[in-house]
Parts: structure tokens; sequence; C-alpha cells
């Protein structure tokens, strides 16, 4: 049996991820691409990263599609990736780890006024403000996966006040958990800072609107380290203008790479990464999908099977 490696890697990426899951599932057999015939009816295990649509279309023996990435929105509307066929998300405690320190990062600097002192340092302008205590910031984590249970574990341990935000009921040390509707309007009232981890699905493109932004706290902020179509980019600059919203960090975007003449590169509320927030590290992940591997070749369970009707 084969593995076909699915993955739209450049040199560079092959460079890292080639050595990494050769080291990893040893004695397999991995194939770069598909060689037509026979080599197809010997592929079992496909490992993706951002496959091609039709990529994974008409391998009669696949058993198992196990990705390298957290999110699998782009595999979920292929609509030639076979239904029947178990499809595993990337869970990776060091990315977890990854993005819970940049969220903290984000609160912190938000909290004292950081980003505030890197405008004043191009201005240069000596201006000392007044000094906020992480105990005085209520800060929204919207979801509670595994990188929100993550993010929310620091954030407790830095002395924060923590609401979070579920689909379903939670119950997590140290933080007021929430859930359903009104909880959701109760978050964006009270938060000083809301963290978005939600997955991206049906229900939440689109999630950061004008409504959403409005029931928000005035004088908030935005921490979005989820996707970039979670936000609808024109009414966040339009909560920005308007002085409802105080900054927002952003890692994610609607056309990435951001374009050159995007407006929230020079705009003076919008912090920009280049979707760096939580990287993929190869010698964790690869490890992570060869356990998987191993399951199946043993009749084993699976672990973090995606749920196709939520969407993750």
């Amino acid at each position: 049996m084969s593995i076909l490696l699915a993955c739209d890697f450049d040199a560079g990426e092959w460079s890292r991820w080639g050595p990494a899951l050769t080291a990893a599932l040893p004695g397999e057999r991995l194939l770069r691409s598909r060689g037509g015939g026979q080599d197809d009816g010997a592929i079992d295990i496909a490992i993706v990263a951002n496959p091609r649509p039709g990529a994974l279309a008409g391998l009669p023996g696949l058993r198992l599609v196990q990705s390298l990435w957290a999110g699998v929105e782009r595999l979920l509307v292929d609509a030639t990736l076979p239904r029947e066929v178990p499809l595993a998300r990337m869970v990776d405690p060091a990315m977890n780890a990854a993005m819970a320190e940049t969220a903290l990062w984000a609160v912190l600097a938000l909290q004292r006024g950081f980003f505030d002192y890197a405008r004043q340092q191009r201005a240069q302008q000596w201006r000392a403000h007044a000094q906020r205590r992480a105990d005085e910031t209520t800060i929204g984590v919207l979801g509670l996966g595994q990188m929100g249970r993550a993010t929310v574990r620091r954030l407790v341990a830095g002395g924060y006040r923590v609401l979070g935000w579920s689909t379903r009921a939670a119950a997590l040390p140290g933080v007021d958990a929430l859930s359903g509707e009104a909880g959701l309007a109760a978050l964006l009232a009270r938060a000083d800072i809301v963290v978005n981890l939600l997955p991206l699905t049906d229900a939440t493109r689109g999630f950061f609107d004008a409504r959403t932004y409005a029931r928000m706290k005035a004088g908030s902020a935005l921490v979005n380290l989820a996707r970039g179509a979670h936000v609808v980019e024109a009414d966040l600059m339009a909560a920005l203008g308007s002085g409802h919203l105080a900054h927002a960090v952003l890692d994610v975007y609607a056309s990435e790479p951001l374009p050159a003449a995007h407006p929230f590169w020079t705009h003076p509320g919008i912090t920009v990464l280049p979707h760096v927030a939580a990287q993929t590290d190869p010698r964790s992940a690869a490890q992570i999908a060869a356990r998987n591997v191993r399951a199946l070749r043993a009749g084993a369970p699976l672990e973090h099977l995606v749920d196709r009707r939520r969407g993750y």
C-alpha cells in the first residue's frame, strides 16, 4: 500500500516536510504525485496540505485523508473529496501553544497600550499613558476547541478576567464559559478584547460584520487569529473609523498575501501579521500524522476526525 502526499508545497517547504514525513513513516511508500493505474489503486492514505481540487478523486482504495493543517474548510468544499472516507485534521499541541503565545502577546500589547507607544515612537513622541492591570481587563475568547482552550489557560495564568464562548456549553477552570445567543451577547458586551478562534463554517463566515461590531463594547479591540473570511473588512474599517472599536490585530485576511494597496497596511488602528500566529511545525505534525497512519494499519481508532456536518 502507498501514501499519497497531496501537498501544495514549494521547494523550501518540501525540504522541511519531506525529511520529517519520511522519518515519521519508516517502511511506508510515500508518493509525491499520482502515477495512475496500478499506483493509484495502491494508494490507501492521503496526507494533504492545500491539495488542488480533484487531487483525491478516483482513488478506489483510499481509507484515510489526514490533513497537515488545523483548518479543513478548503477540503470540505471540494466536491470530489470522497465523502465516505474519514478525514482527520491536525491537532498539534505545539501549534496550540504557539497560538496561545500569539494571543497572549496581542492581549498584553493592547492592555498595556504598546501599539500606541509604537505609533508614538514613529512620531518621536515621549508620552506615558495610564497603566491598566490585567485583572482590570476582560478578555472574550470565541471558540473553545483545542486552540481556544490552550489560549484561555494562558490568559487565566496571566491574571486576566476571561470569558469563553462556544456553541455548546463547556466548563473550564477560571473561565466564565458561555454558550448560545445569550452568552454571545453577554461576551461581546463585556469584553475589552475579543479573541477570535472560531472554526470557519457556513454559520461563522462573515461573523464579524456591522451588527457584531455594534454589539461589542465601545472602545474594545478585536484579535482575529482564525480565518480572514470571519471578518467583513469594510465593516471593520467603519467600526474603527467611528471610534467604536479601538484597535484590531489581524493575522488572516480575505485575500492572502495581503495586497500591497490594501488599506489595512497603513491604517493606524490595525496591526498586520502575515498569517504567522501558529505555523505548523513539521517536526511535531509529521509524528501526529504518522500516529493516525499506524492506527489505521492496526485497526485502532483514529484521532481528530472531522464531523462533516459541523465543518470541523
